[in-house]
């Protein structure tokens, strides 16, 4: 019999019977789920197994790479210094970065890297990983590259891009790297056991990424100057990285965060509870409501599905994502199924990581499956 370990309020019981069945199935591998409700942790799960050979548990402070969740703690940093008055999400990015403004690009403003909207969704090829480890290469290349389409007018997913143009924004106003920030400012302060790349020292206690399958190859057919090739080209990360000594080495802001569902959920409440963790505030009310500020709602241009992008986070849309509740919600993916969500009505924050990676483009059925019983039990108790 499966043993869901940790703890949660009896309300909640169905959540931890509906992770027990998916570790019974082998569906799931390892994972951890968290439910913040007004920063009491009412769920704080985890069961399975942290490697394919089924050898080693997966542990209370188990962490694993969340891939694009890690975007949440991206825009988080970014977010906390708009708060602090060091970012202006409608000053060019080139006030801050000079180089940036070069092929074009002197009237991007931060809210539009923020938002996927900047035109900057891929590197221009030739880009390798050894490229995309090497933070001046990497910036440098997209400082000097012009954007895919007009900036501003659709979005179309940074996927692995998007780490390195908040990240040179971090550096360049706070002195700090993305992964120093992230640090001091947000995992210190909300106790959260999240970081950018991860401390040698805490490699013993990552689990290992178990694909299904790679990332997708190129279809046959496809318009080679297209935005989807040209992002997909230019996004050279793949699984076969994950879980290296250069992969945890790296400052990755886009994909290599690493963490489990407490620490995200501990991290990202900030925003759920409008600006306070730990009886710190850590955001104003109105930096907070920047995040529902609507920038690109339509197709985006790499995922292929509508998206609802707000500041940093996508915002809640029945057309991608019909398990999520309505209102004043904001989230994140990362491959395979992870999901941080902050529902600002309710006070509520989500998360769910996990090793086994799922398919689906937004979330896999096991995410979905956690939701849809999180809110069962929140639309029973209401």
């Amino acid at each position: 019999m499966v043993i869901v370990e940790g703890t949660s309020t009896a309300r909640f019981e169905p959540v931890r019977a509906a992770l027990a069945a998916h570790l019974e199935s082998g569906e799931e591998l390892g994972a951890s789920i968290a439910v913040d409700v007004d920063g009491v942790m009412e769920v704080d799960l985890w069961g399975g197994h942290a490697d394919e050979a089924r050898s080693v548990p997966w542990r209370q402070d188990t962490l694993v790479s969340l891939w694009s969740t890690t975007k949440t703690l991206s825009s988080l940093a970014a977010l906390v210094l708009v708060d602090r008055g060091a970012l202006d999400l409608h000053r060019p990015v080139a006030h801050y970065w000079p180089e940036f403004a070069a092929q074009g690009k002197q009237d991007i403003e931060v809210r539009h890297v923020l938002s996927h909207t900047s035109g900057l969704s891929g590197w221009q090829q030739p880009f390798t990983i050894d490229d995309l480890y090497d933070w001046p290469t990497a910036s440098a290349r997209l400082a000097a590259q012009a954007p895919w389409w007009e900036p501003g007018s659709a979005s179309g997913y940074h996927v692995q891009t998007q780490g390195q143009l908040v990240g040179e924004l971090v550096r360049r106003v706070s002195g700090r790297t993305l992964t120093e920030f992230v640090d001091t400012e947000i995992a210190k302060p909300s106790q959260a056991d999240v970081q950018i790349g991860a401390r040698q020292a805490d490699w013993p206690r990552i689990a290992e990424l178990v694909a299904p399958s790679q990332l997708p190859g190129m279809p046959a057919g496809l318009d080679p100057e297209g935005i989807f090739t040209k992002t997909l080209l230019g996004s050279p990360a793949r699984d076969e990285h994950v879980d290296t000594p250069q992969w945890r080495r790296a400052e990755l802001g886009a994909v290599n965060g690493h963490g489990n569902a407490r620490g995200m959920a501990h991290a990202l409440s900030v925003i759920s509870r409008r600006g306070q963790v730990n009886g710190l505030r850590l955001l104003s009310a109105d930096t907070v409501d920047k995040v529902l500020d609507v920038q690109a709602d339509g197709i985006d241009l790499f995922l292929g599905v509508p998206v609802r992008w707000g500041i940093g986070f996508a915002l809640a849309d029945a057309r991608t994502m019909p398990h999520m509740p309505t209102g004043r919600v904001c989230f994140w993916v990362g491959r395979g199924g992870s999901i941080v969500m902050m529902d600002l009505d309710r006070r509520v924050t989500f998360s769910y990581t996990m090793n086994r990676l799922g398919d689906g483009i937004l979330g896999s059925e096991r995410t979905f499956s956690y939701m849809r019983h999180v809110y069962d039990v929140l639309d029973s108790t209401d």
